[in-house]
Formats: C-alpha cells, structure tokens, sequence
C-alpha cells in the first residue's frame, strides 16, 4: 500500500470556528456564569486599553449600561469634548508657537529655515512674536542703498518706510512739479528702492 494513496487526498475536517473559540476562551466574568467569555467589553475611563470578558448574553447587557462619563459633572464632560476636538493635545494661539518660542529653539533654527525670518506677513499674523523678540536687523548693501535713497535708518519698521515712501511720492510725482526732469529721476529711484525694500520683505 502506498504511504500516500488517491482516495485520502480530498478528505476535508470540518472545523467549527465558534467551538474552537469557546474551548480556548476564558470563563465568562459575570458573576454565577459559567459560559465562555468569548467578548470582550471595555473596563471603563481611565482603564483604557484593559477589558472584561463576557459571554454574549452578559456583553450585550453590560453595553447596554455601560457609561464613559460615569461619576463626572457636565462641566467635565464638557472639557473632554472640546479637548477630544485635537486629540487631547496641547494647542497654542496662531503666532505664539508654544515651545517654539523659547530662545533655544531660536537658536537651532539654521540654513534654509532662515528664509521663514523673511517671510511677508501682510496680515500681522506673528507681529506679536516679533514684538516679544526683537532682533538686530542685518541688511544687504542693496537694501541699505534703498533705506539711505528713502532717507531712514537701518532700524526703520515696515510702518515707516510705507509712510515715507508715499511722502516722497507725492513730493516727486511729475504731476506735482510740472515734468521737471530732476524730480522724475528722483522719483524713479524712490519707486526702484521702495520695491528692493518690498522684496526682501521689510515692509
């Protein structure tokens, strides 16, 4: 007889799922039950990740009772759902940047992040950063040239260039001074400054 005949190859054990749950499962944890405690069900707040093992009968009766919030007041509950709105994670305000605005995170910042320092904030939404974190403004030569063709220092805020280059516009505009052609060169160059200022993103 050969070790391996024909007439054994279709032979198929029926297996039942459920009986082969039960019979590795743990006994039911309702008290006086002594089904198998093939579902689980959740402890409770603060026990995340921890669970009972119940029959089906006792599941369905524990969901049934089962309260998240038991034992907290509305106000509680109420702080849990808004904290539940950003996955109960810190937030700061827009600007303020939370631990990214200590010195040291300051000073770590290096290469191309450089480029976020000259970044154009038409809507002033980090003004109050730079308020609380003054520093030393280092211009190029061209944007020098440009702040010494307006007429200001190195210090000059945005606030201050805009003024005095719509000052200097009026004052030079040729409608004002009759096409005088002095004035229209120093026109140009109030316009060619204005905008080397506005590129760099000082105003």
């Amino acid at each position: 007889m050969k070790p391996n005949p024909n007439y054994f190859e279709k032979i198929r054990v029926r297996r039942d799922p459920e009986a082969e749950l039960k019979s590795h499962a743990p006994r039911c944890q309702w008290d006086g039950c002594e089904e198998a405690g093939t579902h689980r069900a959740p402890v409770g707040r603060m026990r995340e990740g921890e669970y009972f093992c119940f029959c089906f009968n006792h599941v369905r009766e524990y969901n049934k009772n089962f309260n998240y919030f038991s034992g907290l007041g509305h106000e509680d509950i109420a702080r849990f759902q808004k904290e539940a709105l950003t996955g109960h994670r810190p937030t700061w305000r827009m600007g303020t940047g939370g631990a990214r605005s200590s010195p040291d995170y300051a000073q770590a910042r290096s290469g191309s992040a450089s480029y976020y320092s000259r970044t154009r904030d038409p809507f002033n939404f980090f003004s109050s950063r730079r308020a609380e974190n003054p520093r030393e403004r280092k211009l190029k030569s061209l944007e020098a040239r440009a702040m010494e063709t307006l007429g200001l220092g190195i210090r000059a805020t945005g606030a201050e260039i805009k003024a005095r280059y719509k000052e200097l516009v009026k004052r030079h505009h040729p409608d004002a001074n009759g096409g005088d052609r002095s004035s229209e060169e120093r026109f140009r160059d109030v316009l060619q400054a204005y905008r080397v200022l506005k590129q760099a993103g000082l105003c």
